[in-house]
């Protein structure tokens, strides 16, 4: 991870590495930066982790020297701004329809005068009560990712992306194949044509694009469309993936 914070990284146009993190295990979570991936999502959406868990991981994270950003069940104020006490260095939010949405999104990333975040310093982010200018560095490092997963979210995208605030907008691709109509046909043009107008609204206002894909060999189309904060499957599908590869070549000999 290094003293670069994932912010800066996303803001100078670097191409990041990630996946996201079901397992609910901190162990995970480290063991994703040992292997050199820049970053990790560590989804409370859909993970089999819990808000429980979270701080663990976020130890895990750190211990690995790796990015983390936790993905929000939803966009509710006090669920951003738990993750973010506890040390989450960004928040994905899901399921955002539209510019409204996003903007009271992450209003709840960022203390007044920029949002609506509670304050508190005896948290782990300001650590512990020993660094109360925490508060005032938080706008520069806090880090807004804004999911488009709808052909609304796509048709808004522009205006998302023009947001103080967001930082990434990042592609949910089964959820929107899914609401235009063409469930994993990620090659189905209407789906393509979405992805190209998504990277086009980041570069157009300066932010990063982001894209979930099953597995490294989708890479090199999504970094040929633009695409540069790039997770790749999650703890638990490499984990099998790697698993089957090892029992096929033990059977096959």
């Amino acid at each position: 991870m290094g003293a670069t914070g994932l912010r800066e990284r996303l803001r100078r146009g670097d191409v990041l590495a990630g996946t996201f993190l079901n397992l609910g295990s901190a162990l995970a979570a480290e063991a994703c930066g040992v292997a050199g991936l820049d970053w990790v999502l560590i989804d409370l959406e859909h993970g089999s982790g819990s808000e429980g868990d979270l701080l663990a991981q976020l130890h895990g994270a750190r211990a690995g020297g790796v990015h983390a950003v936790v993905r929000v069940e939803s966009a509710e104020r006090p669920r951003a701004g738990r993750a973010l006490d506890l040390g989450a260095e960004g928040i994905m939010v899901p399921r955002i329809d539209g510019v409204q949405e996003a903007r009271a999104a992450v209003a709840h990333l960022h203390y007044a005068p920029h949002g609506d975040r509670g304050v508190a310093t005896y948290n782990r982010a300001c650590a512990f009560g020993t660094r109360p200018q925490a508060i005032a560095e938080a706008a520069r490092h806090t880090v807004g990712i804004v999911q488009i997963e709808t052909p609304a979210a796509v048709a808004a995208a522009g205006d998302i992306a023009a947001l103080d605030g967001v930082d990434a907008l990042f592609v949910g691709p089964g959820d929107l194949s899914h609401a235009m109509g063409a469930f994993g046909r990620v090659d189905a043009p209407e789906f393509q044509q979405a992805l190209r107008t998504v990277v086009a609204a980041a570069d157009a206002h300066g932010k990063a694009a982001g894209i979930l894909v099953p597995g490294h060999e989708a890479v090199p189309g999504m970094l040929a469309l633009g695409f540069t904060l790039i997770a790749v499957g999650s703890d638990s599908t490499l984990m099998v993936a790697g698993a089957r590869a090892a029992a096929a070549a033990v059977h096959a000999t």
